[in-house]
């Protein structure tokens, strides 16, 4: 890591220099992913020659009716696994979501960069805001990102490390926070999101176990969401402040793989004022566009049975589509005016400029996705999560302790199981019903499992763009690995996770309501 700092290293610093220096000392990313692949091939023999198997009860994605289910070890080295290796190659690497949304959202934003709205619009915030805000500002911005899906990752994470260049700053810093920011905080927002809507669903699913009358609505959870999102923030850039970046030091432009250092002038100069108006003037028609889209009884981006937007619709299952255009829209017309990007033609070579800069990043995709589906394929993952649940459940301790047990359980499995629909599929009939006959309101537990599924995002290989932010960091500091990112995460994710616990522990011994 590139630094500069002389002065003497707190226990902390040397601690995590040394899991940089270890973690780094791993091979390359896909070699990792590989030497996994290895491994789960061969537990999943072992373990299913000595038939491992639980049983359980979740909730039908599809029906949303309670069943019965028994999930065993599934060995990828007998016929069927084999059969399954052979045919899915293909399929894994398509059905990864994650390279539609990377690709769609950088052509964008190659635009974007290309034509210098980014690096405008990033010196306009600095000079606008007050130093001390900055990182405050983009840790809300990032933990608000996630309304827009994943789609954070890809945008908000990058621009928080160019934005502290811009004031001097590491970038590496930067970059921490943002990931921080999107990952850390993913499952909590200031507004409803899709997601709310697939968790409210599967919660009342649960409930009425116990109670069939019993059913809770999409802000069920909103006051504390709010409250987690000022918490966190805060939580977030103190870290950044007091950890990260003294930790990081001076950063030091000829040591990054480019070696290119952004214009850092205190004043924009009337062609890139110009060009903001442009793309300011571009912003807004897009907008309008989306608005007579979207808000007129019957649009065509409204749910077409229940007419909603907000949650199942077409705009928000398509929000991507919204972030692209809105980069490609205002990188044009900032083109445009500043005289950067005039023609079609150019706005083509810097897509296509975009799209060529990751094709390191789509070939770890790819060995990432055959990871992920074998793992999946094996039930490994299924079976542990089931295992530490079922000996929560009979510790026979009270409420509060219990609900506590179910946050650290949760954050266990997360290193596994990172989607958060799935595992509330198979937590939400085992632990709502047991916590609501403990006298604990569904909107509790809902709430619990938000702080359990979030703050290990950002440390957890499995996460599909933890990746990405090590080729992000590769652009500041070519030495930068695997290491450097689990160093400068963890005081993120071990601070934000009990913290964030705490906070929901005084706020269940208080009884504040959870939302409305």
């Amino acid at each position: 890591m590139t630094t500069a700092n002389t002065a003497p290293k707190t226990v902390m610093q040397r601690l995590l220099d040394g899991v940089e220096r270890v973690g780094n000392m791993v091979p390359h990313p896909v070699i990792i992913f590989l030497i996994l692949i290895g491994i789960v091939i061969v537990l999943s023999a072992i373990l299913g020659a000595f038939g491992a198997a639980v049983s359980f009860e979740r909730i039908n994605p599809d029906t949303h009716e309670i069943e019965t289910a028994s999930t065993e070890i599934r060995s990828l080295l007998n016929v069927e696994g084999i059969r399954f290796l052979y045919a899915s190659l293909i399929p894994n690497f398509m059905s990864f979501t994650a390279v539609g949304l990377m690709i769609a959202a950088m052509i964008g934003a190659g635009v974007a960069e290309e034509s210098g709205l980014v690096t405008a619009l990033i010196r306009k915030l600095v000079i606008v805001s007050p130093r001390w805000a900055l990182t405050y500002i983009l840790a809300f911005v990032g933990i608000l990102a996630s309304i827009a899906a994943d789609a954070g990752y890809l945008v908000l994470i990058p621009l928080a490390g160019v934005a502290y260049m811009a004031v001097g700053r590491h970038p590496l810093a930067g970059l921490a926070l943002g990931f921080a920011a999107v990952a850390g905080a993913f499952t909590v927002n200031m507004l409803i999101k899709p997601l709310d809507a697939v968790l409210v669903e599967f919660t009342n699913d649960a409930a009425r176990l116990v109670d069939p009358a019993r059913s809770i609505g999409l802000a069920s959870n909103v006051w504390f969401s709010i409250a987690s999102v000022i918490f966190l923030t805060f939580i977030i850039a103190f870290i950044t402040d007091r950890m990260i970046s003294p930790r990081l030091g001076e950063y030091k432009p000829e040591a990054s793989a480019d070696g290119a250092v952004p214009d850092q002038g205190a004043v924009l100069s009337e062609q890139e004022s110009r060009g903001l108006r442009f793309a300011l003037y571009g912003l807004i028609g897009l907008l309008v566009v989306f608005l007579l889209l979207t808000l007129p009884s019957g649009a065509p981006l409204r749910n077409p049975e229940t007419g909603e937007l907000i949650g199942n619709s077409p705009f928000m299952n398509g929000l991507i589509a919204l972030i692209m255009l809105m980069f490609l829209v205002t990188g044009w017309t900032y083109g445009i005016g500043a005289g950067t990007l005039r023609t079609l033609s150019e706005v083509i070579a810097a897509i296509e400029k975009s799209i060529k800069n990751m094709g390191g990043t789509i070939f770890l995709f790819f060995v990432l996705s055959q990871f992920v589906s074998y793992f999946t394929y094996t039930n490994i993952g299924t079976v542990m999560a089931l295992s530490l649940s079922g000996a929560l459940q009979a510790a026979n301790i009270g409420a509060l302790p219990l609900l506590i047990g179910f946050i650290v359980v949760v954050a266990i499995i997360d290193l596994l199981l990172t989607g958060a629909i799935a595992k509330w599929a198979i937590f939400a009939p085992v632990f709502v019903p047991l916590l609501m006959k403990l006298g604990v309101e569904p909107e509790a537990v809902l709430a619990a499992y938000r702080v359990g599924d979030s703050p290990m995002n950002a440390i957890t290989p499995l996460n599909a763009y933890f990746a990405l932010v090590v080729g992000f960091a590769q652009k500041y500091d070519k030495s930068a690995g695997v290491g450097t990112i689990v160093s400068l995460m963890l005081p993120y994710v071990v601070l934000m996770f009990v913290l964030w616990t705490a906070l929901f522990a005084v706020w269940k011994a208080l009884g504040l309501p959870w939302g409305l």
